[in-house]
Order: structure tokens, then sequence, then C-alpha cells
């Protein structure tokens, strides 16, 4: 059996009508940038996340750059990222001349260790991006209770690239911070055909300030005042993410169930570790990650079995060349660095079946067991 990593195939087939009928729509009428189709997008996105403003962007990179480039910044000021995250999420500080400081992960959910991130803000700290990693949000009410102890005005910032859908206790992700960025890359839970992204908030002047940065800095057409980039969400990506917004939720709960029956059959294996289950949180399992000290030899034997695998991420940020200038060193961060040797995603996408996750289990437990 070969069961892919993730496939948007059966995804794009279920829904061949629908998707086609919307690729007419857009040609007929020749808007390939902005219109209506964005507009409703922004509304829809905005209203399932519940803030007010939705501004849609060319990526989730860019929702973090430009996001944080719309708080005016200097550049003595700090920002704190977890160390257990993907590259693209310090981006949001280097990309606007600000200082990036790392933290290392707890062992028991992959976000903040609370008591490491309580050491590491200091006077210049000006914000805190808070990752809401493979689906799940962190600990949203220590963080805000631990910045408020403060008694001074910090930022949270939330990366929700990898959690649309996703809670913390009642109320979706997205909705807690400053502002929140989302990342409409393919294989996320919502996904364009192409790229995408968008910044969520509840600040009226934030979102005016970022859509004037996306525009070139401009107010209306050849009025510009600030200096801004080109980063638009295409008319076809808007209408398309409005159409597969209506199945998100669906596809949320299958991840869920798919989920929970790789929960049930691998904690029958005692060398494998699964994610584990938080009440305050829900995630939407963008990914299924688990952890064993044989991650390389069993990614091996899963890829000769046609199981398809990666590793989220097998890198820490800070022993990555491109982060040299940190100053970090081996040794810094361990948590962090002993997940990225443990850590490997199994396949999940919705269309998955339950035989095809029955197979990787099994073919899991006859690695350890044969």
């Amino acid at each position: 059996m070969h069961v892919p990593f993730v496939s948007l195939n059966i995804q794009i087939k279920n829904h061949e009508e629908k998707l086609h009928a919307i690729i007419k729509n857009v040609f007929d009428k020749g808007m390939f940038i902005g219109g209506e189709e964005v507009k409703l997008f922004e509304k829809k996105f905005a209203s399932y996340i519940g803030t007010k403003h939705c501004v849609s962007l060319n990526s989730g990179t860019d929702a973090l750059i430009l996001g944080t480039r719309a708080l005016e910044f200097s550049p003595k000021d700090e920002i704190i990222f977890p160390a257990n995250t993907y590259y693209a999420t310090l981006l949001a500080a280097s990309e606007n001349g600000i200082q990036p400081v790392l933290s290392d992960a707890d062992d028991k959910d992959f976000g903040y260790d609370i008591d490491q991130l309580r050491k590491k803000i200091n006077a210049r700290t000006k914000a805190i991006m808070v990752v809401h990693l493979y689906g799940q949000s962190d600990k949203l009410s220590e963080i805000k209770a631990l910045i408020k102890t403060t008694g001074r005005k910090i930022h949270l910032i939330e990366d929700a690239c990898q959690s649309h859908g996703a809670k913390f206790r009642t109320k979706k992700v997205g909705g807690f911070g400053t502002f929140s960025a989302f990342s409409f890359y393919p294989s996320k839970n919502l996904g364009a055909y192409g790229d995408g992204g968008a910044v969520t908030t509840d600040d009226t002047a934030l979102a005016s300030k970022i859509r004037q940065l996306k525009e070139y800095g401009q107010i209306k057409k050849y009025h510009h005042e600030s200096i801004g980039v080109n980063s638009r969400l295409d008319t076809l990506q808007a209408e398309i993410l409005t159409f597969k917004l209506q199945e998100l939720d669906g596809w949320n709960k299958r991840r869920q169930e798919l989920a929970n029956l790789y929960r049930t059959m691998l904690s029958l294996i005692p060398e494998v570790t699964v994610p584990n289950v938080f009440a305050e949180r829900k995630s939407v399992y963008h990914l299924f990650v688990i952890r064993t000290k044989q991650r390389d030899e069993l990614q091996k034997y899963l890829t000769e079995k046609g199981i398809g695998t990666q590793i989220h991420y097998p890198f820490p940020i800070h022993l990555q060349k491109a982060w040299k200038s940190l100053k970090y060193k081996s040794g810094d961060f361990p948590v962090a660095e002993k997940l990225s040797e443990e850590i490997l995603s199994l396949p999940m996408f919705p269309e998955l079946t339950e035989r095809e996750v029955r197979y990787v289990c099994i073919s899991i437990m006859n690695f350890f067991y044969k």
C-alpha cells in the first residue's frame, strides 16, 4: 500500500465541478487582482475567526512581517520567539530590523516553557510571538498572565499559520493577540491552490496600516504615505478559499477522528510517544507528530513500506547557519534540540482512510516488534 504524507488530489476530484465553476467565473470576469471576491473572503474569514478585520496577503510569511512592521518597533526592541518553530516565524523580526530572542520549548506540548519564557523578558521586550504549532494552541492563559505580571505593554502576536479553526477554551485562535498571521499554503487545513496569507485583528488602525503597507504604502492609487510592498491575495485564490472555508470544520473534524485512531493504536507501543491532549486546547491536527528515539531508522522503514513522512523540524532555529548572528550554540535550548532528533510527522489529511491509518500504525508496530 502507498500512503502519501499529504495529497490534494482526492479533495480536488471531490469538488471538481465547483472548482471548475470558480475558475470559469474568475476568468469570465477578467478580474485577477482584487475585486469583490477578495473582500468577501476577508469578511467571511474574519467572521470565522471572530475578529473585526482580516487583511489578505500573498503568504503567511508576509502576514508575520507586515503585521509586525505596522507596530513600528525600533531596532533596539526585542521580540521573543519559541526556539521550536519554522524558519519563517523569525522573519517577522529580522525583516524589520528587530532583534529576535529565542526561548526553549515545553517537552509536554512543544510550545513555550513558561519558566524559560519568564527569564527572557526584559525592558527591551516589546512582543512575544506565540506559535500554535502543528494545529494546537499554545498555553494562552499562562502566557497572557505572564505578560500581565510585567506591568508593561508587551504585544502578544499569534503565528496561527498551522491552526485554522483550532480553539483555546471556546474561542478560535487568531483572535487573542494584537494581530495573528495565517498561511493558506496548499497543504494547510485551509489551503489555497497557490500561495496566500492573512492577518486577523480587532485593531482598526493596525488593519488600516497593514492594508497600506501591502499596497505599496499607498492610501489610494498613486498616493503613497509610507514605503510598502506588493503583497496581495489574488482573486482566484480568494474565491477558492471562500468555498473551502465552508468545508473547513468538517475537514478538521475528520483530522481529529484520524488523530484519535492514530493515538489509540500507537499508544500500545512503549517506544512511541503520541501527542498529548489538553482539555483547554482543541487541536485541528495540521500535523500528527510522534516521538521516538529511533526516528531515523523508523522513517527509513516506513519509506520502504510506501508511507510518506516528514520531520517538522529537523534542525533547530539556533543551529541554522542563517541565524549564526544570534550567537546561540548547541546546548542553549536542550528541549528544542531533543525534539528535532525524535519527532516524526505521519500522514495526515482529511481524505486519508482509516485503512491507511491502520496500515501506518501496523507498520510502526512491525518495525519495533519484527
